[in-house]
């Protein structure tokens, strides 16, 4: 089905507005996959807040022009399906973990922070933990050192407590 110009302006209208508001780009070729397997992959994204687009290869590069994502525009060609996100790695890792349970969807490209991104760059981005792992990983490292003096003020009180006797109470007349 081919779009009017209209409908081609509307498309790159979305396509630069969510880029705009993305940290990352990651591009995977889907030829092969059923309409199943895409739409499950739609799914999985929407869920993880991933813009998930199968566009024309020209509506995007225009679309990206003049954003941090144009660096991707020489690897947009052939059939790829384009996330978008504003987590810096949810969009890879969507792609990456769909990717390794299925072999028709090849990881191309990406950008992220005006870079471009090989396969292997955005497997890599994939690889990073998500935000609040990452803020859940830092707040115990805070935790520990407090954790540990309360365990040694604990033991210290109970050394210095435990030397001496409580005072029996005195019987009542």
């Amino acid at each position: 089905m081919s779009l009017n110009r209209n409908e081609k302006a509307a498309v790159i209208e979305e396509v630069a507005a969510q880029a705009a508001k993305s940290q990352t780009l990651a591009l995977a070729e889907y030829r092969g996959l059923t309409v199943e397997a895409l739409n499950k992959l739609r799914v999985d994204a929407r869920a993880k807040g991933v813009y998930l687009h199968v566009l024309k290869n020209t509506l995007a590069r225009r679309a990206v022009a003049g954003t941090p994502f144009e660096v991707a525009a020489e690897s947009m060609a052939g059939p790829l399906i384009y996330g978008f996100s504003e987590d810096a790695v949810a969009a890879a890792k969507v792609i990456a973990d769909f990717a390794k349970g299925n072999d028709k969807l090849v990881i191309k490209a990406g950008a992220y922070a005006g870079k471009a991104l090989d396969a292997d760059g955005v497997k890599a981005l994939a690889s990073i933990p998500s935000k609040e792992v990452l803020l859940a990983q830092i707040a115990g490292l805070l935790m520990s050192p407090v954790q540990r003096m309360a365990g040694v003020l604990a033991a210290l009180s109970e050394k210095r407590g435990g030397g001496a006797e409580a005072p029996a109470e005195a019987p009542a007349a």
